[in-house]
């Protein structure tokens, strides 16, 4: 399958790893994969904090660039930025003259259908949940919201992660709460922040792991500077970087 990645502005910025195990994961399952340089911001942070015409121009911008692209499917190693593609459509619902809302919308569903989170992408469109990793040592899985709520993620990295050889996994307590950092929210928050992180550290620390694992390098930032701070020797691992592992 010809793939396109959608690497995210945190991965670019400041966790290129990721993206680099995105495309290994990829290629050893088969994908082409294609990369376009002019990929910006999705227009989420815009959307989250209520500038929605921000957030439409570039939604816009990215509808029009993935439409140039002969990719059968659209890739990316996070569930937010995912779930934002997938609320483009209602971002053109009132927001100007009707028939070309219309027509957005329309286009923004067709690049949504076919954009996807990578764990989501592997089990569910190609069924595979056995990549070929290697990784020894005891890991847990942090649930990130928007992969959990928006797109119903939560069996698929799970899979992928019981048939990493010698890994040993360990269901985390609270898999599914939040881990505080919500974008804006942690700065906006700090205190309340910090509050609900130091929850998920308690569980990660209790649950023995060498490593937490998750879907999105902004709640792995939020986690593994935590856990940083506090002088742990858990690594905080993006499911990218696991299954790229061998």
């Amino acid at each position: 399958m010809r793939v396109a990645l959608f690497v995210t502005c945190l991965v670019d910025q400041m966790w290129p790893s990721v993206g680099v195990s995105t495309l290994e994961v990829l290629r050893r399952v088969g994908c082409t994969v294609e990369f376009d340089e002019r990929q910006t911001c999705c227009g989420q942070p815009a959307f989250n904090t209520g500038y929605s015409a921000e957030a439409r121009q570039l939604a816009e911008r990215f509808i029009q660039m993935c439409e140039e692209s002969e990719a059968e499917a659209i890739v990316s190693p996070s569930g937010s930025c995912t779930a934002m593609v997938h609320h483009y459509p209602a971002l053109f619902d009132n927001a100007g003259d009707a028939q070309e809302n219309h027509e957005w919308r329309r286009r923004a569903r067709a690049v949504a259908e076919r954009t996807f989170e990578l764990s989501s992408f592997l089990v569910r469109v190609l069924k595979i949940d056995d990549v070929g990793a290697r990784w020894p040592g005891r890991v847990t899985w942090h649930d990130a919201c928007h992969a959990l709520r928006d797109l119903n993620v939560h069996s698929e990295p799970r899979r992928l992660i019981g048939n990493v050889r010698e890994a040993e996994f360990v269901e985390l307590d609270n898999a599914d709460s939040c881990c505080g950092f919500g974008g804006t929210f942690s700065v906006k928050y700090p205190e309340i922040s910090v509050a609900i992180l130091d929850q998920k550290i308690e569980a990660i620390e209790k649950a023995g792991v060498q490593a937490v694992v998750s879907g999105d390098a902004s709640c792995l930032m939020q986690i593994g500077g935590r856990l940083s701070r506090k002088g742990s020797n858990v690594r905080a691992m993006h499911l990218a970087e696991l299954l790229a592992s061998r």
